[in-house]
């Protein structure tokens, strides 16, 4: 009986997804443009939102799967699709403001990822 139990608990652990124990990480998109940051953390944590807030009405569960979609683009989010289901100015603050909050740019995004501070040339 204590194998049974056991067992029980260790195929719960293995099958509990990554980040059971966390807000699911950021999300550093790099297209259509490098560098806009998804925080999980400022989403989850800090605004209360669960997963099924945005999962899978709004986005995939896998990161970056939406970048392949052609109209991942800010007339999208302005039009209130992606992001912008909730950032229209009432709900969150508007995705066509605020702009340094989610795109930390071609520099931030290199870093971030830990790929140093180089710049390309022009």
């Amino acid at each position: 009986m204590k194998s049974l139990a056991l067992s029980f608990i260790l195929a719960s652990l293995i099958s509990m997804p990554v980040w059971a124990d966390d807000s699911g990480g950021d999300i550093h998109y790099d297209t259509p443009v490098i560098g806009v940051l998804f925080s999980h953390s400022s989403h989850v944590d800090e605004a209360g939102l669960d997963c099924d807030s945005c999962h899978d009405d709004l986005f995939e569960m896998e990161a970056l799967a939406v970048q392949k979609q052609p109209d991942f683009n800010m007339l999208a989010l302005s039009e209130g699709r992606y992001c912008g289901a909730c950032h229209d100015g009432e709900m969150a603050f508007s995705s066509s403001s605020r702009c340094a909050s989610c795109h930390e740019g071609a520099i931030g995004y290199r870093r971030a990822l830990g790929l140093g501070e180089q710049v390309s040339s022009h």
